[in-house]
């Protein structure tokens, strides 16, 4: 299994509506949290190997009112 975490900066303030987006995206997102800070969400998956981790981020990166993604694995 590889663990996955994808930073969100929204451009929308539609944030119910993307988090809802974000869950119902693929069945690997385990988790999506709206946080503070420099992004807008956390976006945790599980997945069988890195090219199913590829797929979500792009799915994400390429979603409406999605301005930027940084995807980071877990080592562990």
């Amino acid at each position: 299994m590889v663990t996955a975490y994808v930073m969100v900066k929204a451009s929308t303030g539609d944030v119910d509506g993307l988090k809802h987006s974000m869950l119902n995206l693929h069945d690997g997102v385990e988790s999506v949290s709206i946080v503070a800070g420099d992004v807008d969400f956390i976006v945790k998956t599980s997945v069988d190997d890195t090219a199913q981790v590829k797929e979500i981020a792009a799915s994400i990166h390429e979603m409406s009112g999605i301005e930027d993604t940084q995807t980071y694995i877990a080592m562990d």
